[in-house]
């Protein structure tokens, strides 16, 4: 599991953060928000909203354009909701998908890693990199 946490903070760039909100209060905007200051690309995914955090919001993975080139989707969605989006991401070319704290799917999780993707669970990436960087 680390070497897949290791590859995917060292050897990406673009990442989808699928139910980015807007407020800053919420987890999945400060997370963004902590991914662009660490100098990685965040494509917001919610379809109820246009931008985030200076980007453009997409309404779903599928809806952005392919020359964005999105390596990882990261999910701020329930255990239960993921799924489709861990289909969506393999359809589109995605090489990981990491599902944040609390976040557990393991017949997704398995489908994504047939499909060659790497695959994170219940983790955080504001915990992963300064653990990566010490």
């Amino acid at each position: 599991m680390d070497d897949d946490v290791r590859a995917i903070l060292e050897g990406t760039h673009t990442w989808a953060v699928v139910g980015c909100s807007s407020d800053p209060a919420r987890d999945s905007n400060r997370i963004a928000s902590l991914l662009q200051r660490s100098g990685y690309r965040v494509v917001p995914v919610n379809p109820q909203l246009d931008e985030v955090l200076g980007e453009r919001c997409y309404p779903s993975l599928s809806d952005i354009p392919p020359e964005v080139g999105v390596e990882v989707v990261d999910l701020f969605r329930r255990s239960e909701a993921v799924a489709p989006h861990v289909d969506e991401a393999i359809a589109i070319g995605a090489g990981a998908v990491w599902m944040q704290l609390g976040v557990v799917d393991e017949a997704a999780a398995e489908r994504a890693r047939a499909a060659g993707l790497r695959v994170v669970m219940n983790r955080c990436p504001a915990i992963e990199l300064p653990r990566l960087a010490a």
